[in-house]
């Protein structure tokens, strides 16, 4: 059996798995679940997806999306404007 698992890596270290595979650039909430645009507001807890890493194991494969935390200041243009 080939088994596909998928973890998000916070920039302190820490890994959690996820449900499945997200694209590069992509905004995140802390348990890695794409965050819908555009943002409610900039003043929350984003991450971006900065690289993908996948390691090829013999009964299947481990893909690692390390985090970026991103300030107020960079989710700006992503939040809704009033």
């Amino acid at each position: 059996m080939f088994m596909q698992e998928y973890f998000i890596v916070f920039p302190e270290g820490d890994v959690q798995e996820i449900p499945g595979r997200l694209p590069i650039n992509e905004i995140v909430d802390v348990n890695g679940k794409r965050l819908p645009l555009p943002l409610p507001t900039n003043k929350m807890i984003a991450f971006q997806v900065t690289r993908i890493q996948t390691k090829e194991n013999k009964g299947g494969n481990e893909t690692y999306h390390h985090l970026e935390l991103l300030t107020a200041e960079e989710l700006i243009p992503y939040a809704q404007r009033r």
